[in-house]
């Protein structure tokens, strides 16, 4: 784990949505020290009317280039952790996007890591690199 649902705009290019993801990706190796292998991702492309944001909130503004980033995760990461995760997936995406900084909306949604995941075959499996 974690499971990762990107949103975004169905007009930028195969190479930045590819991009956007190994951003993410990356970031979860380097801050919540997730497996390599460990790479779960859905992009979801959305034409303009299926996305929806406001010009400004909490004195952010945002374009029709804003993306969504929705990472289900274990719980038993520290807030310093997630201040870090969120601040590496929106410089790394603004880095190597034309993504701005301020378009990149993070959601982290917590759960049981041990009971609440099943990687195929149906069954409840052992994620090792998870204390328990």
């Amino acid at each position: 784990m974690p499971f990762v649902r990107i949103s975004l705009p169905k007009k930028l290019s195969q190479e930045t949505k590819n991009t956007i993801s190994e951003s993410i990706h990356y970031s979860l190796i380097e801050e919540f020290n997730i497996p390599k292998e460990d790479y779960f991702h859905v992009i979801e492309e959305l034409e303009p009317h299926q996305i929806k944001y406001p010009e400004s909130y909490l004195g952010i503004s945002h374009s029709d280039e804003i993306i969504y980033v929705q990472i289900t995760a274990g719980q038993g990461r520290t807030l310093e952790q997630k201040k870090k995760l969120y601040h590496q997936i929106a410089t790394r995406i603004s880095s190597t996007t034309s993504i701005l900084i301020n378009n990149v909306i993070i959601v982290l949604l917590e759960n049981n890591g041990h009971e609440n995941w099943s990687f195929g075959n149906g069954e409840i499996q052992e994620q090792k690199h998870l204390k328990k």
